[in-house]
């Protein structure tokens, strides 16, 4: 009767969990809600922001999403795109450091965008676009801390932030990098190839491609790596099964 060598079961079982983690940390990454695109140049004016929120339930449905805005750093100019079966409901705050502008001085601004009424259904996203006048110009990037509540009650919020140099939390919430102007003409064009500016569908479009390239090379990228995975793992049970079968 012959026996395997506790060694090459290790292996072949770590193959196997290290399988099995990457094809995880895949799926939860791919369930955050984010926001796009990842950047725009600092004190950036007439741009979009797309908050994409996917639903991670087997069978609850997203029927609220909740978008708060910074209200110490603001988005100014808030304008909310009308989605098919949403109704949008923007809050405005009193400023406690009003904003001077050219055109004149700023004393409230969007703090929460509520879309109501519609749904999204299990394995599907909802894109909801947000577009605004002028971004500010004296921070390296906003968060914009998201509620998603489901059908079954369930919320979760997507709310922490990640430290630097620490792993990214359980339920990171949406982050925008603001980055320094390459000219003075930079700050009206968003950085980094974003989205053109709110009345611009071709704009809008592009920086969409330009997501979804990004999000191809990702998925193309993880899919290499679980194949290389499973590749290790296939060997290291062939080399158990050949030592287990000799006499």
């Amino acid at each position: 009767m012959s026996t395997t060598h506790p060694a090459l079961r290790r292996a072949g079982l770590g193959a196997v969990l290290a399988a099995a983690a990457v094809l995880a940390a895949a799926s939860v990454a791919s369930a955050h809600v984010t926001v796009h695109p990842e950047s725009y140049a600092k004190g950036a004016t007439d741009g979009v922001l797309s908050f994409r929120v996917p639903d991670e339930e087997d069978t609850a449905s997203t029927t609220k999403v909740q978008v708060f805005l910074p209200t110490d750093h603001p988005v100014l100019g808030v304008l909310v795109h009308p989605q098919d079966g949403w109704t949008a409901k923007v809050t405005t705050t009193k400023l406690k450091t009003p904003v001077r502008t050219d055109d004149g001085t700023i004393t409230e601004a969007a703090s929460e965008i509520t879309w109501t009424g519609g749904r999204i259904g299990a394995g599907q996203y909802q894109d909801f676009d947000v577009a605004f006048g002028q971004l500010p110009d004296d921070i390296g990037q906003l968060t914009f801390k998201t509620l998603q509540t489901y059908s079954d009650g369930k919320t979760v919020r997507w709310i922490e932030e990640a430290a630097a140099g620490a792993d990214e939390p359980e339920n990171p919430a949406p982050v925008l990098k603001l980055t320094a102007a390459a000219d003075d003409g930079a700050a009206d064009t968003p950085a980094q190839g974003a989205a053109g500016t709110a009345s611009t569908k071709s704009g809008t479009a592009q920086a969409g491609a330009t997501d979804a390239d990004d999000s191809t090379a990702r998925g193309l990228g993880v899919a290499g790596l679980v194949v290389g995975v499973l590749g290790l793992a296939a060997a290291a049970f062939a080399v158990v099964r050949t030592r287990s079968t000799r006499p």
